[in-house]
Parts: C-alpha cells; structure tokens; sequence
C-alpha cells in the first residue's frame, strides 16, 4: 500500500493547519491574560493612590483604621474575581484545546479504519487472526482515551466547583472581618 502525492500533501495541510489552530488558540488566550493583567494593574494602582489620599485625610488614628478596613473588603474582592477571571480563561482554552485534540483524533481514527478495512480485504488468507487482534487493540485505544476525556472532564468539574466555593468562603470572610 503506498501514499500518493495528493495524500501526502493534505496531510502536512492538516498536521500544519491542527498547529496553527493550537498556536492561534494559545495566543489568544496569552491576550486576555495580559490584557487582564494589566487593567488589574492600573485599578489597583488607582485603588492604592485612592486609599492613600483617603488616609492621608484622616483626621485621627480610629477614623484611619476605619478608612483602612473598608479597603480591605474591595480588594479582596477584586483579588477574588481576579483569580477567577483567570480560571475562567485558562478553563476556555483547555476546553478548546481538548476539542481541538478530540477532532483529530476522531480523524486518525477514521483513517485508521479506513486503512485497516483496506487492509482486511488484501490481506491473504489465513490473516484474519492477525485483523482481529490489531482491530481489538484500536478499539481498546479507543476505549482509553474515552476514558481518559471523560475522567479529564470530571476533575475539570470537580476544580470549577472547589473554586467557586474557595471563592464564596473567602467573599464572606471577608464581609464576615470588615463588618466587625
């Protein structure tokens, strides 16, 4: 069985086509984070200069440390959605990644099917022992990375919801400190 030319060059289309996709997606995401970045540099630089110039007018010590924890609950807050923010783009981009991984490997599989059906009807006689085997070992492959997308899933779900609840205990926290 040989690869024609044709066959050759649309798969180098494609194995270049699948890294620009990935590389696209990666850059996209470097993006939003620097983006993120710095919007939350230049708000807490202007939360910082804010806070300062409120201190700086207290006219005694209580009135000081009043101004200083009613900072602390938006910060805290900010630095809250911060991390989730993050997550949020980091989880995007890993879910488009595995999509990305998904589809390619549904096509080797095909192909793989393909040149194995095309190889069963060739094959001489006597061969369909050793059909057999390397069919089980594809869907067995199949099977794992099944297995392998579905538990990915699961500790992805499990992640999301630890950072939600991570994320109300220390917003209430932090209501819970400043209300004192």
């Amino acid at each position: 069985m040989s690869i024609n030319p044709e066959q050759f060059a649309a798969a180098n289309k494609a194995a270049i086509d699948s890294l620009l996709s990935v590389a696209n997606t990666a850059l996209a995401s470097a993006e939003r984070i620097a983006t993120l970045n710095l919007e939350t540099a230049r708000s807490v630089l202007e939360d910082s200069v804010s806070g300062a110039k409120a201190l700086i007018g207290a006219k005694d010590p209580q009135e000081a440390l009043s101004i200083q924890a009613s900072l602390a609950q938006p910060s805290v807050e900010k630095a809250v959605a911060y991390s989730k923010s993050v997550y949020e783009i980091s989880t995007e981009t890993q879910e488009q990644l595995a999509k990305m991984v998904e589809a390619q490997f549904a096509d080797f599989q095909k192909s793989v099917g393909s040149m194995l059906e095309k190889a069963a009807k060739s094959a001489p006689a006597g061969s369909d022992v050793a059909v057999a085997a390397v069919q089980s070992a594809i869907a067995a492959a199949n099977s794992a990375f099944d297995n392998f997308r579905k538990s990915a899933k699961q500790v992805a779900d499990i992640a999301q919801s630890n950072v939600a609840a991570a994320t109300s205990a220390t917003t209430k926290a932090v209501k819970k400190a400043t209300a004192k």
